[in-house]
């Protein structure tokens, strides 16, 4: 049986401890977090949930280094989970080295994950997995495209859209915040790396609106480019694919009004001299859109769809579509961004743990898309997959 620590007692920590608990042949769960109210109430909820008392809820600032790894150290613990914001993610891989535990993050900043990619020898040394960019995206959505990437003899173009949407969208935003917010701004405010002829170029984020449909879970919704969601993919599938991209999907009018935020400036990170005051415009956003658009009881709606274009074995055109579409859950309250991000997190530290996966910091697309559509199975999610002969 395993030990496992999951830093950040979160919406999507809880999830990841959830997952572990029921999926991880797990004797031990560390559920930390600064906030010991919330370390104690998710394991307490994680706990009541799997029938198990495995899960501890833990105070501690994973900041105070020398006492957060004395702690993984003092508990055994074989595999850390950081379930926090982006800009923890290095400091954990430092931990991870420091301790010789195996990692994995939810992603966030395609630049920090560049930086983590450094670590590979070292972790490499220390005979542990360090795996950056899990959850829905990226993540998820590089896992399904690479399952559908592999069906085709001849890869030449790989499209993905993904989003997490309120099934009941209310106006003026049309749209129910599921993560951090500052995940949220950060995506929508830097640029995207796809590949375009085979080369690795920059496309601005809120850009190349689209409109594709959906009949059966949103209608129409307006797909447009953001940044992270493909994260080191451009580099790894470089040589592979002509072609690259990912955007994210939105109700009708989301984008236009988060284009007229940026325009304004409202996304920038210095500091502007207001009256007497000196304040970031991102920081005001935060403050003033958070509170539009994150609510305690989310009921949602998330979708993965990914297109990959090549030809067969007999050159002919083909094109293999994976999809999938999950929905909130009544039974356990985890919304589907949780199911979708934490349990990929959860599926990822498991395989680190059993030593499914190689030594050194492994990039989410190079882990096999088969064997996380396998396990994403287990767990029932519906993944449909088609292949046909295109002109």
């Amino acid at each position: 049986m395993y030990r496992y620590a999951v830093a950040g007692a979160g919406l999507q920590g809880t999830a990841i401890a959830y997952d572990l608990g029921l999926h991880g042949n797990a004797k031990k769960i560390l559920l930390i977090d600064a906030d010991e109210d919330r370390a104690l109430s998710s394991a307490k909820r994680v706990n009541d949930l799997i029938g198990k008392n495995i899960v501890s809820g833990v105070r501690l600032d994973v900041r105070e280094t020398g006492m957060f790894i004395k702690l993984l150290q003092n508990q055994n613990i074989q595999t850390l989970i950081c379930a926090m914001q982006y800009e923890l993610n290095n400091l954990m891989t430092w931990v991870a080295t420091k301790t010789k535990i195996n990692m994995c993050d939810l992603g966030g900043s395609t630049e920090i994950v560049r930086v983590q990619h450094a670590y590979n020898k070292l972790a490499r040394t220390n005979d542990i997995t360090i795996v950056p960019d899990c959850g829905m995206g990226p993540g998820l959505n590089l896992s399904l495209a690479m399952y559908a990437m592999d069906a085709i003899d001849q890869p030449e173009e790989l499209y993905i859209w993904d989003g997490g949407l309120p099934q009941n969208p209310e106006k003026p935003w049309n749209y129910n915040m599921t993560f951090n917010i500052r995940g949220l701004t950060n995506e929508y405010a830097g640029d995207a790396y796809f590949l375009r002829n085979g080369d690795i170029v920059n496309i601005p984020a809120l850009s190349e609106l689209e409109t594709l449909s959906f009949p059966e879970a949103f209608g129409t919704l307006e797909a447009a480019v953001t940044s992270g969601g493909l994260s080191t993919a451009p580099w790894t599938l470089k040589g592979k694919l002509k072609r690259l991209e990912n955007k994210t999907l939105r109700h009708p009018g989301h984008w236009a009004q988060m284009q007229t935020l940026r325009n304004l400036g409202m996304f920038r990170e210095r500091p502007e001299k207001v009256g007497k005051i000196n304040i970031a415009p991102r920081d005001l956003l935060h403050a003033l859109l958070e509170p539009q658009i994150k609510k305690s009881n989310v009921h949602d709606i998330c979708v993965i769809r990914t297109l990959c274009l090549g030809k067969n074995q007999s050159n002919q055109k083909t094109t293999s579509k994976v999809e999938l579409i999950d929905r909130y859950d009544n039974k356990t309250g985890f919304t589907a961004m949780q199911k979708l991000t934490g349990w990929h997190a959860s599926i990822v530290a498991i395989l680190c743990t059993k030593g499914r996966l190689p030594r050194g910091v492994v990039a989410v697309e190079t882990i096999p898309g088969s064997l996380i559509v396998c396990e994403m199975r287990k767990r029932g999610f519906k993944i449909s997959e088609t292949i046909e002969l295109t002109k």
